[in-house]
């Protein structure tokens, strides 16, 4: 699954929709990695993403029913004290999701692991058009996963692993078409006190995060294309401009 990652960002965003195709059709068993599939909640009526950490042989967990669909009589589910501490993070990470992404679906799940800690997983991921009429389509899928450790001595180890996918296109009469696609991802490792608990130092994590990934997209994908584009193509008024006279 790196390989199949580390290959799509070296792909020319004009290929990326047939490498993906391919890498799909090569590795069947990380459709789910590689696009992120949307479920309805019967119950709730909400939705929620489908991924590998809510799946239980061919069926996924919602986070707001706790139940599997297709049913699953003796799927995974989490402990009570895991999943109150669920419920409660959906409900924070929808309020963050509506204030940073203005839409979207978000999910949260989080399950025990083997060092008596545990581990949970933010979704993010939201499709759509510019509101400014700039971007004819987009999207955007960011995955925060946290590692914590057990509880010692009023603090955890927290270990964040976050990778974010972006992929627009542009269709005007000023730049015609234009494709843009990659990912990025970071790791971050703390310790902090659990006084607050851990959703705040969890979510505060995230959120800092979150803000490093922009910037890095924004320098890395948007500045190297804003400087390829203006020196290939240089806006009218530099065109327009003329030498003084000798």
């Amino acid at each position: 699954m790196e390989a199949a990652m580390d290959l799509m960002r070296r792909m020319p965003p004009r290929s990326a929709e047939t490498a993906l195709n391919a890498l799909l059709s090569l590795l069947p068993d990380h459709s789910l990695d590689l696009l992120s599939q949307v479920c309805m909640d019967k119950e709730s009526l909400k939705e929620y993403i489908l991924c590998e950490y809510n799946r239980d042989a061919d069926s996924y967990r919602s986070p707001w029913s706790n139940k599997y669909d297709p049913p699953l009589e003796d799927g995974t589910v989490p402990s009570q004290g895991m999943r109150n501490l669920e419920v409660e993070a959906n409900e924070v990470f929808s309020v963050y999701r509506d204030q940073y992404y203005e839409g979207g679906i978000s999910s949260v799940y989080i399950w025990e692991d083997e060092d008596n800690g545990f581990i949970a997983c933010f979704l993010i991921k939201k499709d759509g058009q510019g509101k400014r009429g700039y971007m004819q389509i987009g999207s955007w899928d960011a995955i925060h996963v946290v590692q914590v450790g057990p509880e010692e001595e009023g603090a955890a180890h927290y270990c964040l692993n976050s990778t974010v996918m972006l992929s627009l296109t542009t269709n005007n009469k000023q730049s015609g078409t234009f494709n843009l696609s990659g990912s990025i991802r970071r790791q971050m490792s703390m310790t902090l006190a659990v006084a607050d608990g851990h959703l705040v130092n969890m979510g505060k994590m995230i959120e800092e995060m979150e803000g490093k990934l922009r910037n890095s997209l924004d320098q890395v994908y948007f500045g190297k294309t804003r400087e390829m584009v203006c020196t290939l193509r240089p806006p009218p008024e530099v065109l327009n401009m003329r030498l003084p006279d000798s």
